[in-house]
């Protein structure tokens, strides 16, 4: 094992130099900073049409049935009364008149009519909004400010309940646990393809018989696993980093949830325990994807796999509301517990609190055992298939060897 550290230093800096790696890295953020910029300037150019549509002028008309406009406002507004509802249509169609509004006798049943003219997509909705605020705020001057409040749906709740006596917030508590299931499906995502070509480039490339001259079987696979690790860290800060700079800078311009990250509760034990199943999942799904890139004569054909296996990550996903609503299902159990399927239920459950101590020592012992098997029979097969160069080597003829 004394190579393993060469083994280490190689893969490591070989992925860092290429630029695959760093686009695939970037990419996320890239796009997530590219989906921020376009929410920026459209909220700002919103904005500004928003502005520009109330400074706007335009010939007004209206027929008030309903008797609730207040007579001053439609002095402010420049609009003109009329209950001739024909004529005023006739001249918004000529284009003699800018917009002309109806408000019939019982609002409860009959619906405000906007005529107007067209002044484009954007500008069009002007009529509306003002039709709207005309009414609101007619009514709004003859009920006193709490109950316009609660018509309008401006009235602040702020709920606070309680879970064994303390004082407790389930959305907020999830926040940081949450993060594990993130990121590992990130990384699983945008990694995988890595991990999985990891022992098939130098099998294509017809280079491992050297490798093999100076460096165990073992050794070379320890390497590059622990290399996979090192470098999926690297993915997770520049994933981490920028949407964290992004949102304590500019969350107020992008119209982000106003989260105060300085207050989220912090709880020891469950972010301890999402940190050993994410460990142990990415440990897990590691060894399986270097076994079937041991296993397989080519990138091509171990791509063929690859699928299977984001069945088994991304298929617990269709199962989402059972983790939360029924917890102690037969079901949820069976998911939670089985390796390949564990770590959705358990990082999910795990992250709003309901995933039972029992559930907890069970499936992280099982995960352990799991990752713990599955990288050991990746060294396995790499030792006896690695030099495979036109076929795929049966399971069968591995272990019986």
């Amino acid at each position: 094992m004394y190579n393993l550290g060469t083994v280490f230093r190689f893969e490591f800096v070989r992925t860092l130099k290429k630029k695959s790696f760093w686009i695939m890295a970037l990419s996320f953020p890239l796009i997530i900073g590219a989906v921020f910029g376009i929410i920026y300037f459209s909220n700002k150019a919103s904005t500004k049409a928003a502005e520009d549509t109330k400074n706007q002028k335009f010939s007004l008309v209206v027929t008030d049935e309903s008797g609730l406009l207040n007579k001053s406002l439609l002095t402010q507004f420049g609009a003109a009364e009329s209950t001739d509802k024909q004529v005023n249509i006739d001249k918004v169609t000529k284009g003699e008149l800018d917009a002309y509004f109806y408000y019939p006798k019982d609002l409860s049943k009959n619906t405000v009519e906007v005529y107007a003219k067209d002044v484009g997509i954007f500008n069009d909705s002007r009529y509306q909004a003002v039709a709207k605020a005309l009414l609101q705020q007619s009514v709004g001057l003859t009920v006193d400010q709490q109950k316009t409040a609660v018509l309008q749906d401006r009235v602040a709740f702020n709920a606070i309940t309680y879970k064994d006596g303390k004082q407790f917030d389930g959305i907020r508590e999830a926040i940081v646990p949450g993060v594990f299931l993130v990121l590992f499906y990130i990384l699983i995502a945008m990694f995988g393809n890595q991990m999985l070509v990891s022992t098939t480039e130098e099998k294509e490339n017809r280079v491992t018989e050297m490798i093999l001259t100076t460096i165990e079987a073992r050794t070379l696979i320890i390497g590059k696993i622990l290399s996979l690790i090192a470098l999926a860290f690297i993915q997770i800060l520049t994933i981490l980093v920028p949407i964290i700079i992004v949102y304590s800078l500019f969350h107020n311009q992008l119209a982000l949830p106003n989260l105060d990250l300085n207050n989220l509760p912090i709880d020891p034990l469950r972010i301890s325990i999402g940190a050993a199943i994410f460990s142990l999942s990415f440990l897990l799904f590691t060894g399986l994807l270097v076994a079937i890139g041991s296993i397989a004569p080519t990138a091509k054909e171990a791509g063929g796999f690859f699928g299977v296996v984001m069945i088994f990550i991304f298929g617990p996903l269709y199962a989402v509301s059972l983790f939360v609503s029924a917890p102690t299902s037969p079901f949820v159990g069976f998911l939670t517990l089985f390796p390949l399927t564990a770590p959705i239920p358990m990082m999910l459950r795990n992250a709003v609190g309901n995933l039972s101590a029992v559930d907890t020592i069970l499936g992280i012992s099982i995960l352990a055992v799991s990752a713990f098997i599955a990288l050991s029979i990746a060294i396995r097969i790499f030792r006896y298939g690695v030099l495979e160069y036109s076929r795929r080597m049966p399971l069968s003829e591995i272990f019986k060897k």
